[in-house]
């Protein structure tokens, strides 16, 4: 089974499927959240 199993954990080589789901996955928290933060602000203030 690992013979030829070395190319699920590449050496670096640009961006790895993970790093590209943990990066959506962050921005679309962040896109969110962001209109979130925003009404409170300005419901608070």
């Amino acid at each position: 089974m690992n013979g030829k199993n070395n190319h699920s954990h590449p050496d670096r080589q640009g961006f790895s499927i993970q790093d590209i789901l943990w990066a959506l996955g962050i921005w679309s928290v962040i896109l969110t959240l962001s209109p979130v933060v925003l009404f409170y602000v300005l419901m608070v203030n």
